[in-house]
């Protein structure tokens, strides 16, 4: 009797037409997993630069900004409005000249009201000092007749006493010769002690007084002068700038409405980008050219708030600056020397380090297609990175942005 193999067959042709689908997926997905992810860029797009050896020169290189070497800025001293302008910005001043008035009638009525009380105390204190000098004037009259009243007393004892001795005055006239003498005596002592301490209490009084009127003398000067102050001065010689008061416009006091730029030298001010405060130091030599002339500067102050990304420095001329070649406001570029030449693997400048951080760069296999490469940089200056690892010379890497294809493992170059 025959079998039946029908149904087998049928089983078979199902698990070919599940079977084969399920192992080309497989296959597929396979070769996707173990393919790297890539993307094909045009040759046009892409900057690429050849890594070389040579002099890496570790310079820093900047915009500064031609200053006046001092300045005086020029302040309100005393509040008020704008009523006369005498000056204008931009003219040579010598100090003293007369920039600007204010007019603030408060501070004047209250600079009259102090003025005339000073005055008057000065005038109470001079009153006092007169009558204690009056005094002190009879005191001495009244010692003068004392004094006189002894010597008197003192003639007639004497004469007395011969006279009473000879027997020619009664001793009664002598007794009472006597008696007058002590008194005077006794009385021209104690009236000299009295008048003695007086004379000390009133001179110290005195000179508590001459004090007192020296101090509200200087008092009423400085008074005077501060109403002076409703004229604003040059403080120095100089160019005066920053100078645009406006007629009425009110000022506080201590606000600043100019400055005085004195003409004895130059600084150079610049701001750097914050990448380098960690490598500067006050004293880094460095140059700027004016005219084919090139002046040697220096590095002085180092502000390191960063505002914006960017620090503040300042930097001097190491000769004289007051030549015909620089002017205030003038832009230069300068040059910051951080360390001596050396010799090194250097590659150009570009935006692929933004993206990477100097951490890996794509770096070209064949003439069409680049990998991704660990790599290590070290200095930097304004056209080239100096490379420490990952690559030799003769490699050539994509220096352009990575922007677009920062997350894939190759680029095939077309």
């Amino acid at each position: 009797m025959d079998k039946q193999i029908q149904t087998k067959n049928k089983k078979t042709k199902k698990m070919l037409l599940w079977g084969l689908p399920l192992v080309l997926l497989a296959g597929i997905t396979f070769m996707n997993v173990t393919r790297k992810n890539q993307v094909n860029l045009k040759r046009d797009s892409l900057s690429i630069r050849k890594v070389t050896k040579g002099d890496f020169e570790d310079v820093l290189l900047f915009n500064s900004t031609i200053e006046p070497k001092t300045s005086v800025l020029i302040n309100v001293i005393q509040g008020g409005s704008v009523s006369e302008i005498f000056v204008e910005s931009g003219q040579m001043i010598k100090k003293g000249t007369p920039l600007l008035k204010v007019y603030n009638p408060n501070a004047e009525l209250n600079y009259l009201t102090q003025e005339t009380a000073i005055v008057e105390q000065i005038n109470n204190l001079r009153n006092i000092r007169v009558n204690i000098t009056n005094q002190q004037l009879n005191l001495d009259q009244q010692l003068l007749r004392i004094n006189n009243d002894f010597k008197n007393a003192k003639r007639q004892y004497s004469l007395d006493t011969t006279l009473y001795k000879k027997g020619v005055v009664a001793k009664n006239e002598y007794q009472k010769s006597v008696q007058e003498y002590t008194f005077q005596k006794e009385r021209s002592g104690v009236i000299k002690k009295s008048v003695g301490e007086e004379k000390k209490n009133r001179g110290i009084q005195l000179a508590r007084i001459n004090s007192s009127i020296a101090n509200m003398q200087k008092s009423l000067n400085l008074l005077r002068k501060n109403k002076e102050n409703f004229i604003v001065k040059a403080p120095v010689d100089g160019f005066l700038s920053s100078f645009n008061p406006i007629l009425g416009e009110s000022y506080t006091q201590g606000q600043f409405v100019g400055k005085v730029d004195v003409l004895n030298g130059y600084k150079l001010v610049a701001k750097v980008d914050e990448y380098y405060i960690s490598k500067l130091n006050e004293g880094v030599k460095g140059n700027v050219s004016v005219n084919k002339v090139t002046y040697a500067i220096k590095l002085a102050k180092i502000y390191s708030e960063v505002v914006n990304g960017r620090f503040t420095v300042e930097l001097k001329f190491e000769k004289d600056s007051l030549t015909n070649d620089l002017k205030r406001g003038m832009s230069l570029k300068s040059k910051l020397f951080l360390s001596n030449n050396s010799k090194a693997l250097l590659i150009s400048k570009g935006q692929f380090y933004q993206n990477t951080n100097g951490k890996w760069a794509f770096v070209l296999s064949s003439d069409n297609k680049a990998v991704k490469r660990k790599i290590t940089i070290g200095r930097e200056n304004p056209f080239y990175y100096e490379v420490l690892g990952g690559l030799k010379e003769g490699d050539r890497i994509i220096t352009s942005s990575y922007d677009a294809f920062k997350d894939v493992e190759e680029v095939n170059i077309q």
